[in-house]
């Protein structure tokens, strides 16, 4: 009968077979191993790094190979938050860039890993009806032992007593950044997510939709503040760099350095345009009311700083930021996705709101730490204060959103002879 079959019959059935046995891999091997090559994809970029790093330096001329092995390692590292210690003096601010970096392959890996154990546990027929599902969370914590063991490793093995990274801070970094990146793609692509999503109530789906767009549209503004005010000193910045003497190689590695902390960049802005602010060494604050500055490091990033003393009388304003970008997330999504019941318009813009607040918070806590010794120990927003106006700002615009566009498209609805009252 098979030779009956015309040749591409063949191809399409040799394609369903391997495809059948990609998704019936043992649960246990992928995940596990889904975890340890996500961690080592990162871990050999930054290796290279730290080499072509030593290169650009002075040419090979002092150290080893191991040492900017070593380097690249405890870069990798820094980006899990393990801090560094450097001539005696403890670096605990986290760069975001490669943590960011980390968290996208993650997830990547995370997908390929639920596309291969799809196939265990319930079919989607069961899953619809609610049976009880192990294979997420399972696949989930192999991912995530795989990976930490392997972070564990790499920290004891470039460890010494001088740098002294952090292997508790690495541990939970890790945790977190599997449970959430890869826990999320494994739960993707097994399907998993899809069907649970399914089963939420319309207003649910709605109220994630509208966090993450806020969260786009919120970063998207504080990045281009930031942009404009380092533009607006560009001047500065070059003079600070002309100033630290650096050759062509050492340059191009500053720059780099600079390009990781962006995203700190971002969330430092984040808490200055929502009114508390940040500081930049003890017994400094920067806020769009006040501006006390001392000496700061010659550090090109910090041009984008205003002028020490009162602020312009226009800075204030900047506050409307936040309750402008929540209205224009909560509208941006109701057009996609509109209701015509009050209830639901009011309380997804005020839950998307109250959690893009919290997730601001979480995240201005994790933005700053200590960058050098003395007073610039304490550098970073002020996280709480971020926390509690961002849950105000962005909730009351979303509130107001959420309830203005309902009673739009009510309106809409009773022009165009639809019953409003159904909330259909």
């Amino acid at each position: 009968m098979s030779s009956l079959l015309t040749p591409s019959a063949r191809r399409r059935t040799d394609a369903e077979l391997r495809a059948d046995l990609r998704i019936r891999r043992p649960l246990a091997l992928v995940a596990t191993l889904g975890g340890m090559a996500a961690a080592l994809s990162t871990l050999v970029v930054c290796l290279a790094i730290g080499v072509v790093g030593w290169f650009l330096t002075d040419a090979g001329a002092h150290g080893t190979p191991s040492d900017a092995l070593r380097v690249g390692a405890l870069g990798w590292l820094a980006g899990h938050g393990s801090g560094v210690t450097v001539e005696g003096v403890r670096l605990t601010a986290v760069p975001l860039g490669p943590t960011l970096v980390f968290a996208w392959v993650i997830w990547r890996f995370g997908l390929k890993v639920g596309e291969s154990v799809a196939d265990h546990g319930p079919d989607h027929h069961a899953l619809g009806d609610g049976e009880r599902d192990w294979t997420v969370p399972a696949a989930g914590g192999l991912f995530t032992l795989g990976y930490v063991v392997t972070a564990l490793v790499v920290a004891a093995i470039s460890g010494t007593a001088a740098t002294a990274p952090s292997s508790s801070r690495v541990l939970l970094w890790s945790v977190l950044l599997c449970l959430l990146a890869g826990g999320g793609g494994i739960a993707v692509g097994s399907g998993r997510a899809a069907v649970r999503m399914a089963l939420l109530p319309a207003v649910a789906r709605s109220t994630v939709a509208t966090v993450r767009t806020l969260l786009l549209v919120w970063l998207g503004i504080c990045g281009l503040v930031f942009a404009i005010a380092f533009l607006a000193d560009g001047d500065t910045a070059l003079n600070l760099m002309s100033q630290l003497h650096l050759g062509a190689g050492p340059a191009v590695l500053y720059v780099g350095l600079m390009v990781l902390l962006l995203p700190n960049a971002a969330l430092f802005s984040s808490s200055y345009l929502l009114g508390p602010g940040f500081t930049v060494g003890a017994h400094t604050l920067v806020t769009p009311m006040s501006v006390t500055l001392g000496p700061v490091p010659m550090f090109p990033l910090l041009a984008a700083l205003p002028g020490d003393g009162p602020t312009p009388a226009w800075t204030p304003y900047l506050l409307a930021l936040g309750p402008i970008a929540a209205i224009v997330a909560v509208v941006l999504v109701q057009r996609r996705q509109p209701t015509l019941r009050w209830d639901h318009g009011a309380v997804r813009g005020l839950a998307a709101g109250v959690v893009a607040g919290i997730v601001i918070g979480i995240a201005a806590a994790l933005a700053g730490g200590a960058v050098g010794p003395g007073r610039m120990a304490d550098v970073g927003p002020l996280a709480f204060d971020t926390l509690t106006r961002g849950i105000t700002s962005f909730g009351v615009g979303g509130l107001i959103a959420g309830t203005a566009m309902t009673w739009w498209q009510r309106r809409q609805a009773a022009k165009a002879g639809r019953s409003v009252d159904s909330g259909a």
